[in-house]
């Protein structure tokens, strides 16, 4: 009898021993993917001209995530990093305009798991922007620059389903602002008069859905071939903003197509790649 009571003080301890190394080993699987992709943008910023532009664009992705310890190691941290480079015409072609945006997401997600095979991730996200729009018609305000920052809600449904023996992974999600800063000149202000002649105004913006009215989403699917993990995708990037009486928008819709690849971390910081038993994606 006594050695019963003295295991059942003890098991607590052993569970939560083993619990914390199994929440220490799941935290170690990385997911990292890069992609890069072509498609159509189309731009307007009424700084620089009345008129649409609209042409082809590419874009590069990089995306990593792994399991953290937060909330019973049930959430999952995710880093996105985009470059994307724009070369449009007005319909007239009697102009064109070169724009280009960085774009790094973090956020983190909790993850609610419906079924074995059935993810709902949902969680707060930091979303930082900078970027330029120059148009080659203009001389006196020839570009705009562009650097934002937001505070946004982020969510994620991640399906693993077979056709056959053939394992597939299909996954959505839609990244949303919902406040934060922005900065832009003032209708009529010239870059000149901003930095050089020092003339001040209200150059630093609070957006939220009522003026920044944006919506990034992504639709990916990943299927092995041979010994690789691909991953196809389809990103709909809606950017929109209209502050000191100025409009601006940028509406991508570019095809995608990657590599992934799943490492565990051990604690010499080497990776060996492999298939992890408990996986942040």
């Amino acid at each position: 009898m006594k050695k019963i009571f003295l295991l059942l003080l003890l098991l607590p301890f052993v569970l939560g021993g083993k619990a914390q190394e199994d929440s220490l080993q799941t935290n170690r699987y990385v997911m990292r993917a890069t992609l890069y992709g072509a498609g159509y943008t189309n731009i307007l910023d009424t700084y620089l001209s009345p008129m649409e532009y609209t042409g082809p664009e590419i874009r590069i992705l990089r995306e990593s995530m792994r399991m953290t310890k937060l909330l019973n190691g049930n959430v999952s941290a995710q880093s996105l990093f985009q470059i994307n480079l724009s070369l449009t015409d007005n319909k007239a072609e009697t102009g064109s305009e070169l724009a280009g945006l960085i774009n790094w997401n973090y956020a983190w997600h909790y993850q609610f798991r419906l079924a074995e095979n059935l993810k709902i991730l949902a969680g707060p996200m930091i979303d930082l922007n900078g970027g330029f729009v120059y148009n080659t018609r203009n001389s006196n305000n020839p570009a705009q620059a562009k650097a934002y920052v937001n505070i946004a809600g982020s969510g994620m449904v991640i399906y693993r389903f077979r056709i056959g023996n053939y394992p597939l992974i299909a996954r959505y999600q839609a990244n949303l602002p919902l406040m934060g800063v922005m900065f832009s000149p003032e209708y009529g202000q010239s870059y000149y008069e901003i930095f050089s002649l020092k003339h001040g105004g209200k150059n630093i913006l609070f957006t939220s859905l009522h003026n920044q009215p944006a919506l990034r989403q992504l639709l990916t699917l990943d299927f092995p071939v041979g010994n690789m993990n691909v991953r196809a995708g389809y990103i709909c990037d809606i950017q929109q903003a209209k502050v000191n009486h100025l409009k601006s928008h940028t509406w991508s819709h570019v095809f995608m197509l990657g590599f992934v690849k799943n490492f565990y971390l051990i604690k010499n910081k080497k990776k060996v790649g492999m298939s992890p038993k408990v996986s942040p994606y």
